[in-house]
């Protein structure tokens, strides 16, 4: 029951779709309309600028943060496998938003916000993870897919042994598929070889957005 229980929970947070609040309630126009026409941070970040766009980033990434904070309070005999569903709801919320028609963003924030709250050292280890490959790859998609797919990698290593392990193993593969599947359209381009990538750093700070996140 608890598990179906943080599922909605996650689920409902994570439909608190920031990015579509500050631009259809704020700047007057919906963020799913502009740019890439995605309702995430880097779409936000084109769009309003940085300032706004990390702040977006943060409210997505502590949406998620508290879903996964109440599981671990309420289930204090089952925290890992509460948070992760809390996590798999608040980021399908976020992709598929109850209270904006059900098109929303990529997860990815909402994603780094679980992971964290659930275990600071897979947060720390799928960073790492991230940012070796935008250095080698220079494509902020990827290098998310790849952040993600990290993620049940590390609970199999972490927890091994426990009862549980194999439920927080296949929840783990579960939060990369949607990631993986919410980028289908950077897939196509990666194998196309149209992927945009970001640019070297003295070429400015608008070379670090990725045109099509």
């Amino acid at each position: 029951m608890y598990r179906i229980i943080m599922l909605i929970i996650g689920y409902l947070l994570g439909s608190i779709q920031f990015s579509i609040i500050y631009s259809k309630y704020f700047a007057g126009k919906d963020i799913r309309e502009q740019g890439s026409g995605n309702a995430g941070s880097t779409n936000v970040i084109r769009i309003y600028g940085k300032r706004i766009g990390i702040s977006v980033f943060c409210c997505d990434f502590l949406k998620a943060a508290l879903a996964v904070l109440i599981a671990r309070i309420i289930f204090r005999d089952h925290q890992l496998i509460a948070a992760l569903y809390a996590a798999i709801g608040a980021i399908i919320g976020h992709s598929y938003p109850l209270y904006f028609g059900f098109k929303g963003g990529k997860g990815v924030a909402v994603t780094v916000g679980s992971i964290y709250t659930i275990n600071l050292l897979i947060g720390i280890i799928s960073t790492i993870v991230f940012y070796i490959s935008l250095k080698l790859t220079r494509m902020v998609s990827l290098s998310s897919m790849l952040l993600t797919s990290s993620v049940p990698i590390c609970l199999y290593f972490l927890y091994r042994g426990r009862p549980y392990t194999c439920e927080a193993v296949i929840l783990g593969c579960v939060i990369a598929g949607l990631t993986i599947f919410r980028h289908h359209s950077n897939i196509a381009r990666i194998i196309n070889g149209t992927e945009s990538k970001t640019r070297a750093k003295n070429k400015g700070p608008e070379s670090q957005i990725d045109p099509q996140e």
